[in-house]
């Protein structure tokens, strides 16, 4: 667990030796789940937060009819539930792929965060980028077209994976149905399927085999009008 989730954390600001042993010092034990396994469910307590270990998951809310909308994406070494510090999270976290998590105590990492403002100052840097996603994700679903909407996403998907070192080359691991980038964007399934087909078509992406290929990165941010300042990645 410490691993994976001091080097996501040293994403958002550099920490020293004593943080490091502090944090690794919190591992709990892990746990693995399948694919589609509910991780977290809203409104139920805990007293530990979950980190990511291996593969993807995503966080969501569902209406009561049974509509889904996806509210971000997760990658190896985030917390998934970082809202549990001070309350109970109000959105659920599932399983994208099969996937590997860990319990950090909820109290253990107060303590670290307090004797160690690096650790503080990190997590801070993470909470506003989880925020700066959901600004994006906003604007994107009233501003953008669907061209440009699954543009971006699939930028944002790619930078964070490459930026925990789950990218080869210009391929990324993202086991993502039509259904569920459909959920993150506001798009009907055939309307996703159309803008995926004319990614492809155009030359910038494409989204097959579980996987995203990156044919022209240039001109895919230039599509999804992306800008990676939001992400925070510059922090260390």
């Amino acid at each position: 667990m410490a691993g994976r989730f001091i080097a996501n954390l040293e994403n958002y600001g550099r920490l020293d030796e004593a943080a490091r042993q502090a944090l690794a010092g919190l591992a709990g034990p892990s746990r693995g789940f399948r694919a589609g396994s509910d991780l977290i469910e809203e409104g139920h307590p805990s007293d530990s937060l979950l980190v990511l270990l291996k593969g993807q998951a995503f966080r969501h809310q569902t209406l009561p009819d049974g509509r889904r909308q996806i509210l971000s994406f997760h990658v190896p070494g985030d917390p998934l539930d970082l809202q549990r510090l001070f309350a109970e999270p109000d959105y659920s976290v599932s399983a994208l792929s099969a996937v590997e998590v860990a319990q950090v105590s909820r109290s253990g990492l107060l303590q670290v965060m307090d004797e160690h403002p690096q650790v503080w100052r990190a997590l801070w840097r993470l909470s506003l980028m989880e925020g700066a996603i959901y600004r994006a994700w906003m604007v994107g679903m009233g501003r953008r077209s669907a061209y440009a909407r699954v543009a971006h996403l699939l930028c944002e998907v790619f930078t964070r994976l490459a930026s925990v070192g789950e990218s080869e080359g210009w391929r990324c691991p993202f086991p993502a149905t039509q259904a569920h980038i459909s959920d993150s964007l506001g798009l009907s399934v055939v309307h996703t399927n159309r803008v995926l087909r004319a990614l492809q078509r155009d030359g910038l992406v494409s989204v097959q085999r579980r996987q995203i290929r990156v044919q022209n990165w240039a001109g895919l941010v230039a599509a999804g009008e992306f800008d990676p300042g939001y992400l925070q990645l510059d922090a260390a």
